[in-house]
């Protein structure tokens, strides 16, 4: 009787996670030591935030700064991609961007790009032309269905809002809307869902996908750097927001790089990844 109760307790468990009903918020939260090792050592200062999904348990070095509202910078570009495809601003993965000829903040942006090149290389005049299109009301419609943050814009920042002003969402609030996004609780199509999911993969191999999105803002001249998004495992799906300022004195060309380590460390340390 006793195995036939947990049989049964494990089926609804894992029910209940294929529906997306774990809610991070109420997960017991469990302080990682570990992780605040991994950040001094990268030379920058902030949070790993992970959620264990199988396990209902949120692993964090600093929970106050994971509930800490910052702009949400390029990682914006998951919620606008989902948006533009759902409104038909873009209208797959293919749609091509068509370079102005104008110089760009970097080389990589220099040349026409599809939506999926376009995401990969985090260019900010593509997801601009994204959110033009996409508009002033259907953009605050579906923020507003999606739950994401506290977003502050009108007609004169709509393709800027997320890259500066009083916009901001916390690690959690990030969290939360990658759990609907994987769990297809947002208020679009399956079609669009599926098309953005395989959008984000940044690596796949047999053990694991990984797939993320990174951010960066500058405010009074401090970076604030974000890196977002899930693992799958054969056995579990691990939801992830790295958030972080520069410490000690490191470089650019070292911090951008260290929002990404920090994350697979973090992972690591849980068993996620080897």
């Amino acid at each position: 009787m006793k195995n036939t109760i947990s049989v049964i307790a494990a089926v609804i468990f894992l029910f209940e996670i294929a529906l997306g009903q774990n809610d991070i918020s109420k997960a017991p939260r469990i302080t990682s030591n570990e992780f605040g090792r991994i950040l001094d050592s990268l030379s920058i200062k902030g949070s790993i935030l992970v959620y264990d999904s199988e396990n209902n348990k949120c692993y964090s070095n600093d929970f106050e700064w994971a509930n800490t509202g910052y702009l949400p910078a390029s990682t914006f570009k998951i919620p606008n991609t989902v948006i533009g495809i759902e409104t038909g601003a873009v209208e797959n993965d293919s749609t091509v961007f068509i370079w102005d000829g104008n110089a760009r903040a970097f080389k990589s942006w220099e040349k026409d790009l599809t939506l999926r090149e376009a995401f990969k290389v985090s260019c900010v005049p593509c997801y601009q032309e994204i959110a033009r299109r996409i508009g002033l009301q259907k953009m605050k419609e579906y923020l507003r269905k999606f739950n994401y943050g506290k977003m502050v814009f009108e007609g004169g920042n709509l393709d800027m809002f997320w890259l500066e002003g009083d916009s901001k969402i916390s690690q959690f609030g990030q969290i939360e809307f990658l759990q609907k996004l994987y769990f297809s609780e947002l208020p679009v199509s399956e079609n669009t869902i599926k098309l953005v999911k395989s959008i984000m993969v940044a690596e796949k191999n047999p053990d694991y996908t990984l797939s993320a999105k990174t951010g960066w803002s500058g405010r009074a001249g401090k970076d604030n750097g974000w890196y977002v998004g899930f693992l799958e495992t054969r056995e579990n799906v691990f939801f992830f927001a790295v958030n972080v300022f520069p410490d000690k004195g490191i470089e650019t060309d070292k911090f951008l790089p260290a929002r990404i380590n920090a994350a697979r460390a973090g992972l690591k340390a849980l068993g996620a990844i080897e």
